[in-house]
């Protein structure tokens, strides 16, 4: 006897019990024509296409290959069915957070799935802008302009109750920005910016005109903010959100003159078009001279140091064992923050600020969340330091499959697994998208034969396969006249689908010694658990 079971599930928020029964009914109806056999055969093959495009491969640690893929199939579940839904921060794996939803989504997932899943990025970002009218109420009631959205939400209200690591994160806003930008950049979606992205990049512009204010010296400032690290709260002119409110700024006046009549309707002017470039253009970045480098926020380079020899394995994380206050004032860093900046904002520094910059953060952060790990990975390898960011990738592709944290119990981390793909990709691969230029930079550890990735650029599917001496570019999708350009190492090609370009790749001397991480905190070395 064989028995076939067919199960079909509807949800959601707005709809009527009746309009989700009726889904139910059409969803079974089409099953039982399609068959067992039928819906295998379709879920093979959206999973067979998926996986063309979004598998790493990567020749001398099996134990990345196959996390890297647990990976991207956890992120592919959060993602690709949200259906303009938010997606939450343990995905569909578990109740930790209460499925709240939080920068993070729009920091390390949606990247991702705008070179791989474009479509779904793009639904996630639509539900953004279906909560700007909440958002525009929040930024009201606080006293602002623009769109204030929330620090932890399901549904657009803002749920967190603990304001310096919530309201006055405010860097969120420019993360949903960049997001749109990287978005629209990588797909060309006009309709995508007609009908959201422009409103997204106008409200959120107009929030940070309203926030900061200018000093008699006519410098711009952010005061009062939290950055992505949590253990310096409420300080001023953090360097992450800065550079990003000026990407922001100036996004959203590029914007308002590339859809005027969106503009227009939004109730733009010249005037405050203006307005956003002066901001952006004023907008005040620390810089410690004597040390030569940047401070996380304005005078952290003074601030007392954390005394990490008198720390144990048993005081981490930090924030459930020492009062906040504590950290606030001193040198100690949670996860990457002034790091994130040099990864996405990279074309902001020189090589130099750079590499002293990591290594300066580097004996200050503790990696007290599992955001950090992948950040951390791709700018060791930026910088030369290939073993190192070996060791970080394999920290944050295996945070849940050897639970790191201890925490995978309430679910999985969906932004580290995500940035495991990042670590891969922007990390050995190189890869950015700085104003919409796509380049690469690949380098390989010492235990790395060889990694291959894929990944969407304006429709076409961009195959790079990197050797220790050589990359290979190859366009796999378009037509016969298709053609791609991006840049090797600085060296600008034209990669079309006749055949794959080849290029060398150059070796690099660390301007830096091999940066040192506080005691007991830094990454297990591949080098001693590969081979």
């Amino acid at each position: 006897m064989r028995l076939v079971k067919l199960v079909a599930y509807g949800w959601s928020s707005r709809r009527s019990r009746p309009a989700i029964r009726d889904q139910v009914v059409a969803a079974l109806a089409g099953a039982r024509i399609e068959g067992w056999d039928g819906l295998l055969a379709a879920q093979r093959a959206y999973l067979d296409t998926f996986w063309d495009g979004a598998d790493i491969e990567l020749d001398g640690d099996a134990e990345v290959q196959q996390a890297v893929r647990f990976a991207m199939f956890h992120v592919l579940q959060a993602g690709a069915r949200a259906q303009k839904r938010p997606i939450a921060a343990k995905g569909l794996t578990g109740a930790g957070y209460d499925g709240h939803v939080f920068w993070d989504t729009e920091r390390y997932v949606l990247p991702v799935l705008t070179y791989l899943q474009p479509r779904a990025a793009a639904e996630a970002l639509r539900w953004r802008h279906a909560t700007l009218d909440l958002a525009r109420e929040r930024a009201a009631t606080l006293g602002w302009a623009g769109a204030a959205f929330p620090w932890r939400t399901i549904r657009g209200h803002e749920c967190s109750g603990y304001w310096p690591a919530g309201t006055a994160a405010v860097h969120l806003g420019a993360d949903i920005a960049d997001a749109v930008v990287r978005y629209l950049n990588a797909t060309g979606d006009t309709a995508f910016e007609r009908d959201a992205g422009v409103e997204l990049l106008v409200e959120t512009a107009r929030l940070w005109v309203s926030f900061g204010h200018y000093d008699r010296h006519g410098a711009f400032h952010l005061g009062g903010v939290t950055g992505p690290d949590e253990y310096t709260a409420v300080a001023d002119d953090n360097v992450y959100t800065n550079l990003m409110a000026r990407r922001n700024l100036t996004a959203a006046a590029d914007a308002a003159a590339r859809q005027p009549d969106r503009a227009a309707a939004l109730a733009v002017t010249g005037q405050e078009v203006a307005a956003w470039r002066a901001a952006a253009a004023a907008m005040s970045i620390p810089y410690d001279d004597e040390l030569g480098v940047h401070p996380q926020v304005r005078g952290f380079t003074v601030m007392k140091e954390w005394d990490f020899a008198a720390a144990g394995p048993g005081d981490y994380p930090l924030m459930l064992h020492h009062p906040y206050l504590d950290l606030y004032r001193t040198q100690v860093v949670k996860q990457a923050d002034l790091v994130l900046a040099l990864h996405w904002c990279g074309d902001a520094f020189d090589p130099a600020d750079k590499a002293r910059d990591f290594a300066y953060y580097e004996r200050r952060t503790v990696r007290d969340s599992s955001l950090s790990a992948c950040t951390q990975a791709i700018l060791a390898a930026e910088l030369g330091h290939l073993e190192l960011a070996h060791d970080y990738i394999g920290e944050a592709v295996l945070m849940d499959l050897h639970d790191l944290h201890r925490n995978t119990r309430d679910g999985v981390h969906i932004a580290s697994l995500a940035g495991a793909w990042l670590s891969l990709v922007a990390g050995l691969g190189g890869m950015r998208d700085h104003d919409g230029a796509l380049s690469f930079a690949p380098r390989l550890p010492c235990r790395i034969d060889r990694l291959a990735f894929s990944l969407l650029w304006r429709g076409h599917r961009l195959h790079v396969t990197v050797r220790p001496g050589e990359a290979v570019y190859t366009l796999r999708t378009g037509r016969g006249d298709a053609e791609l350009t991006l840049s090797h190492h600085g060296e600008r090609l034209v990669v079309t689908t006749a055949a794959a370009v080849r290029r060398p790749i150059p070796p690099i001397t660390p301007l830096t010694g091999t940066p040192v991480q506080p005691p007991g905190r830094g990454p297990a070395h591949r080098s001693d658990l590969v081979r």
